[in-house]
């Protein structure tokens, strides 16, 4: 198994294992979730944030196929939660340097229960310990209301920016998650927190 991140969408596609992240938003949000966003020949869900800004911490299995992923935006510039769901939020959201927006968690659609959650643990994981090495100390998101409530369960600090939208059926809410040195022990508490070493895309392929 390994965490690979990749930074902005040209050496993303340069990589196997991103093209393959990109088939599998297709299947997932596309396919099954049924979101009305763009799909690139037929194939790839790539939409407007997935830019030279663009951040992505993919999950493998020990033959190197990709198993979990999610891209991280910065908030400083348009991003998801200012450009498409303000209405989600009670005041202004918070962005800047060291602020994240965490988007397209994926989870491969092949896998079993178990390795769901295996998977859904490590990505998680990652995303932590991506913060800590980069001196974020905040992440954003939007989430539907059943994934959302997961999210609050973990154990960190999870606090939500607004109300749910009652208008939409997926109850669409969206919430702060602050980052510390005291996260992973806290993650770990509630049996989610995995050790694991993030790698980047250069050295994976080397």
């Amino acid at each position: 198994m390994m965490v690979v991140t990749g930074h902005g969408i040209e050496q993303a596609l340069s990589g196997r294992v991103f093209r393959s992240m990109f088939e599998e938003r297709k299947r997932v949000f596309v396919d099954l979730l049924g979101w009305d966003i763009p799909v690139l020949a037929r194939r790839y869900e790539i939409d407007q944030f997935d830019d030279d800004e663009a951040v992505y911490i993919v999950i493998t299995d020990d033959t190197g196929e990709h198993t979990g992923s999610a891209r991280l935006l910065q908030t400083d510039r348009p991003h998801i939660l200012d450009t498409i769901f303000p209405n989600l939020c009670n005041r202004v959201p918070p962005t800047g340097p060291t602020v994240r927006e965490i988007t397209r968690f994926c989870l491969a659609r092949r896998l079993k229960a178990r390795e769901r959650l295996a998977t859904r643990n490590r990505l998680v994981s990652a995303l932590v310990e991506y913060a800590l090495s980069n001196g974020i100390l905040t992440y954003t998101g939007v989430a539907e209301w059943a994934w959302f409530q997961q999210i609050l369960a973990f154990g960190w600090e999870c606090l939500p920016l607004g109300l749910p939208d009652n208008n939409d059926p997926r109850g669409l809410s969206a919430m702060q998650i602050n980052i510390g040195p005291d996260t992973p022990n806290l993650l770990r508490q509630s049996g989610i927190f995995a050790q694991i070493h993030l790698m980047d895309l250069d050295c994976a392929a080397a």
